[in-house]
């Protein structure tokens, strides 16, 4: 009888989650030598590459044995010489200067002797046949540079990396969670310049709340390196009960869309590492699609994502949404994107619905804010708001953030508010002291059973609308005297006020470019 893939990884050589470690430590100590690599924001990418390639090629030689012993043909997704095993798997393989030739030339010369496409030309060349996996291949290298300028530093990287076991159901396992512990220290390197972590535990929160079903599609518009995938994914896996479950899960499931090409790099290899065998991630703009044209058949079950916010899109992007609803503001961008997307309730269906991060600005925005914040509250069911302290995001930003919950299953009838505390004694979540998944274990005890305490209240939807949709609601339980706000989150409301200038002078600017028309 023919084994299965997961058969496979299970017998495949394991290596302990030391060794892996020393593997991983080896490979970044050799990459601290090269002089074409500045710190963890070139070498975990560079990393991601290689490990990519040879993730593909075991899984292919899996994938192959099995077609063998069904006897059934087997199509490559990579073709001899480029593949693993053709250049990269013996330790004395191509290396130097013919190396970095044969990887970054668009012609040169190959491991089999002949001259041709160099690697990453041939890789950026593939098309994708019979819905295999050479599309995403290509949008992987279509973005991704070799850095490294040392070719026998670079062998030695490879040797290193060739002793990792993809088959390995325990080494992926490892290698996932190593692997997130390396994208929170790509994102401490990149500092101010580097787009911000959404937590884990945050992630986690938010998951567990919005409760995907297997069954149901969902979406993340706005993926970055996949952590809100790769933990609906693992909440999904416990739901797999038979091989058909799982597949399921595998296809048609989790869908992301990342425009920017080293986030597209990142989310595709955290997705691999936590056992999603076909990601599907759409490496396009999410917002390059006219409203009016997505229709019942794009739409999804379940959208989780934390946009981007505070930055600015093109004219051209601006055009696909409604006249009065066109913003600078990227965050009401995407909410209307989301909303747009979410599944009706139709024939029994359950509704779609959302849990997504915002930042202050959004609930207390008036003017085009405050258009798009009405039609979610008259035809969407905004039911609740996490309102959540300061630092969830330090050191990347410093802007207050809010969780939204909503539904498509009709209009909005009551606004419940849930203020997360700080931990007691802590003035600030830090780097090294961040968020915890164990803190919400009093909004999750709440969250079933919905009460007024001290840190929850509820807002009718008719004071919302009489108020010009301003979300942004104190806690009337707080005792806090606004006059008396520490320093910091003084400065952040600083910070709120000049968004909100630049985005009506920017609103401004626009109506002026109109009439002049």
């Amino acid at each position: 009888m023919a084994m299965t893939a997961a058969a496979r990884r299970t017998e495949a050589p394991k290596s302990t989650a030391h060794q892996l470690g020393s593997i991983i430590k080896a490979c970044r100590d050799i990459m601290r030598k090269d002089k074409g690599l500045n710190g963890d924001i070139d070498r975990l990418p560079m990393l991601t590459w290689i490990m990519f390639l040879k993730f593909l090629d075991d899984m292919e030689q899996v994938r192959q044995a099995e077609a063998k012993l069904a006897g059934k043909r087997y199509h490559s997704t990579i073709e001899s010489p480029y593949r693993w095993r053709d250049w990269a798997a013996k330790p004395e393989g191509v290396t130097g200067p013919e190396l970095i030739a044969f990887i970054n030339q668009d012609e040169a010369m190959r491991p089999d002797g002949k001259r041709g496409p160099g690697l990453f030309a041939y890789l950026r060349s593939l098309e994708s046949l019979n819905g295999d996996r050479r599309d995403v291949v290509a949008r992987v290298f279509q973005g991704t540079i070799n850095r490294m300028v040392n070719g026998y530093l670079l062998r030695d990287v490879i040797n290193r990396v060739n002793d990792i076991h993809f088959t390995s159901k325990d080494e992926i396992h490892t290698l996932g969670h190593m692997y997130e512990t390396m994208l929170r220290e790509m994102r401490d390197a990149a500092g101010d310049s580097g787009e911000f972590y959404t937590p884990r535990s945050l992630v986690k929160f938010i998951i567990t709340v919005v409760d995907p079903r297997l069954g149901e599609t969902i979406l993340d518009p706005a993926a970055g390196t996949g952590g809100f995938l790769v933990e609906a994914f693992e909440h999904l896996r416990g739901q797999a009960k038979r091989a058909q479950d799982y597949d399921r899960l595998q296809h048609g499931t989790l869908q992301g869309i990342e425009a920017k090409p080293l986030p597209y790099l990142l989310c595709e290899m955290n997705l691999l590492l936590h056992g999603m065998e076909y990601p599907e991630i759409d490496s396009g703009n999410a917002l390059r699609f006219p409203l009016r044209e997505i229709g019942d058949r794009d739409r999804v079950d379940v959208i989780v994502t934390n946009p981007p916010f505070g930055g600015e899109e093109e004219r051209g992007i601006l055009s696909n949404f409604p006249e009065d609803k066109q913003t600078a503001e990227t965050a009401l961008l995407y909410l209307q994107l989301i909303m747009r997307k979410l599944r009706r309730s139709v024939g029994g269906v359950r509704a779609g619905r959302c849990g997504m991060v915002v930042p202050n600005g959004l609930l207390s925005g008036d003017g085009i804010s405050a258009r798009i914040k009405e039609e979610l509250i008259k035809e969407f069911n905004l039911h609740t708001i996490v309102r959540l302290p300061n630092g969830v995001f330090s050191p990347y930003t410093p802007i207050p953030t809010n969780l939204l919950f909503f539904d498509r299953s009709g209009r909005t009838k009551d606004v419940w508010y849930y203020e997360h505390p700080l931990p007691e004694g802590k003035k600030n979540y830090t780097k090294t002291a961040p968020l915890q998944f164990e803190e919400f274990k009093e909004c999750l005890t709440w969250w079933r059973k919905r009460e007024e305490n001290d840190r929850a209240w509820k807002v009718g939807a008719k004071d919302l609308l009489a108020t010009g949709c301003n979300l942004d609601r104190k806690n009337p339980s707080a005792k806090e005297d606004i006059t008396h706000l520490p320093p910091q989150q003084l400065a952040e409301s600083i910070v709120l006020k000049q968004q909100k200038i630049a985005e009506i002078m920017s609103e401004i600017k626009t109506l002026l470019g109109d009439d002049r028309a």
